[in-house]
């Protein structure tokens, strides 16, 4: 028993952690959908945390290019490398062209996050074939060419993969097929999580509220009761930034095939009045 005020014969000890610009020094991330929104705070956060960065936009041309540039400039401002890669991840020669262009021009990847997504807002029932097929190809077989095409990078060293769902994943909302989709997702994050744990690679899933984006002016006008609901009740996509880079890290090293709500607790209280 150590006497007071004797420390001699205690040993404590001490786990460091690596700061958070150290934390994922020397590793790449490619970040689908990154010009904006929830995919714009995740590459800032990861590149913040030490990650170089590959960004993407569907379009190599017009806003898409110019917004991906101007956030490139600014995580090479924070001293990572950057690039802008373009590809409608609908088109799996696109997604071949892109994760080549990853490697030639970053030399690897750790981090795949699948945040990219296209989807009409209609009822399932009035979906004509072409919003069939832009549900499926972009949120379906999309993410699947990403995981493809990138696998034999990750499985390098090791590799993390991310996929950002949302809310109607678990919940009906009306004109918003693509929650059907986003549920089928993380069925398929289960299913990455056991296949390719042998190479190394771990897949999760973080399930986001009710975000601010530029879908947010379409989804006030399909669904007014958003207008009821408090200012808290709405997540930042800082917020859903900060849990994507928990999961790429070591500290989430014991978390494989699940789907983490980050939604301040509103799907908690989804059947109470706002």
């Amino acid at each position: 028993m150590v006497g007071r005020g004797r420390t001699s014969d205690l040993h404590i000890r001490t786990v460091r952690y690596p700061s958070a610009m150290q934390r994922f020094d020397g590793k790449i991330a490619w970040v689908t959908g990154s010009t904006r929104g929830i995919g714009r705070a995740i590459a800032l956060r990861l590149a913040r945390d030490g990650a170089d960065l590959a960004l993407h936009g569907r379009s190599a041309d017009g806003p898409s290019r110019r917004l991906a540039e101007e956030l490139a400039d600014e995580i090479r401002g924070l001293g990572r490398r950057a690039v802008c890669v373009a590809a409608d991840i609908a088109r799996k020669d696109e997604v071949a062209a892109a994760v080549e262009q990853i490697e030639a021009g970053l030399g690897g990847l750790d981090f795949l996050i699948l945040n990219a997504a296209r989807a009409p807002f209609k009822d399932t029932t009035r979906l004509l074939e072409r919003d069939l097929r832009l549900l499926v190809d972009t949120n379906l077989l999309g993410h699947l060419f990403c995981v493809q095409k990138a696998l034999p990078l990750l499985e390098r060293g090791g590799g993390r993969i991310v996929f950002i769902s949302s809310l109607g994943s678990r919940y009906m909302n009306a004109q918003y097929p693509l929650g059907p989709i986003k549920a089928a997702m993380e069925a398929m994050v289960r299913q990455w999580s056991e296949e390719l744990r042998p190479q190394g690679i771990e897949a999760n899933a973080v399930c986001a509220g009710l975000v601010k984006t530029d879908s947010y002016k379409t989804l006030r006008r399909l669904w007014p009761e958003l207008a009821a609901l408090p200012e808290e009740a709405y997540v930042t996509p800082e917020e859903v930034a900060d849990v994507t880079a928990f999961l790429c890290s070591d500290e989430a090293r014991a978390i494989g095939g699940q789907t983490l709500i980050v939604d301040r607790g509103l799907s908690n209280r989804i059947l109470r009045s706002p």
